[in-house]
């Protein structure tokens, strides 16, 4: 029996080898195009499985207001011996108060208190969990009306005799600038009891030009915040680095990050229009984390994973605006 099925094999193997050469054909073609969705590259496969397929994480925006605002209005001026001018612009009666040479490790213990232990709603709470631990503390007597931009001078008194911070790394913050709310009743409403602002200041050791390094939004619940700023192709881009101080060079830039107070900022600003980077249709909605860029329209989101702009990798994305809110935009321009 099976010397008459080897024979009648061999009689017919040409027409076996096609069948079997066919059969292999098919099955390959099926897994290349993705007939039964199994491994198939992702360059492959049609528009609608690539969206599912490589979708970004969307983080959920919170909308909250902050009542805090603060600027320096002229960094080129400042200096640890002339002093440094602030502008603060805010939406209820504060009370800004500045404290020179404050310890790095007990301002950001401060922080930690502020979300474990108690609230840092006034001056007073902070230089108790600082421990007194600055060199000069300057608060303004008057407090901050509300939208009122005046400018605000700080300056270290002659008899400190300070004129450097040390070596890098330093162990003191030249500059920080607490924001508190005036009214009792105003830290009942706002979710933002507080901000806190940490400022290089030139000296005689380092004379890198006046900027906020950072920016620590206080919640009343116990958390804080980093602020950061977003890096947007817009029609009036934020000032970067570069845009504000002209006159800094790569061996500033070097010194900064050295010393560990320079702020994560991306070398591109590119385009000069609010549209889209990709389509240049659609107005621009979409922030990509971690590099935070705001460059794509809520069509384009869906196809990048990474960043048109830098090509880093987006881990999370967020909507400056929902589409609900850009129609009724769009009805109140028509």
């Amino acid at each position: 029996m099976a010397a008459v099925f080897l024979v009648t094999l061999y009689e017919y193997s040409p027409l076996f080898y096609i069948a079997l050469v066919s059969v292999c054909f098919l099955v390959t073609s099926a897994l290349v195009l993705g007939w039964f969705g199994l491994g198939v590259p992702v360059i492959l496969r049609n528009s609608e499985e690539t969206d599912s397929s490589t979708r970004v994480l969307k983080k959920r925006m919170r909308q909250v207001k902050n009542p805090f605002g603060l600027e320096i209005p002229n960094p080129a001026a400042a200096s640890l011996t002339r002093g440094v001018t602030l502008t603060p612009d805010c939406l209820e009666d504060c009370v800004l108060t500045c404290y020179w040479g404050c310890n790095v490790q007990k301002l950001h213990e401060a922080l930690q208190k502020h979300v474990y232990c108690f609230r840092i709603k006034t001056p007073q709470a902070l230089e108790d969990a600082l421990y007194n631990e600055y060199l000069y503390k300057q608060q303004h007597l008057e407090s901050i009306k509300k939208n009122d931009k005046a400018e605000k001078y700080c300056q270290l008194p002659e008899d400190a005799q300070v004129v450097d911070f040390g070596p890098v790394p330093r162990a003191r913050y030249p500059l920080v600038a607490l924001l508190t709310l005036a009214d009792e009743e105003d830290r009942e409403i706002y979710d933002i009891i507080a901000m806190m602002a940490v400022i290089h200041v030139p000296d005689e050791s380092y004379r890198l030009s006046c900027r906020i390094l950072y920016q620590y939004l206080l919640l009343a619940q116990g958390q804080y915040h980093d602020l950061k700023q977003l890096f947007m192709s817009a029609n009036s881009p934020a000032p970067s680095s570069s845009d504000t101080f002209p006159g800094e060079s790569s061996t500033d830039r070097g010194l900064l990050e050295k010393a560990g107070l320079a702020a994560d900022e991306p070398e591109l600003q590119e385009g000069d229009s609010k549209d889209c980077v990709v389509c240049q249709n659609g107005p621009v909605n979409w922030v990509l984390l971690p590099c935070r860029h705001t460059c794509l329209c809520d069509g384009c989101i869906k196809y990048f994973q990474q960043c048109p702009m830098c090509r880093q990798f987006v881990q999370e994305s967020f909507p400056l605006c929902s589409k609900k809110e850009q129609d009724e935009d769009e009805s109140t321009h028509v």
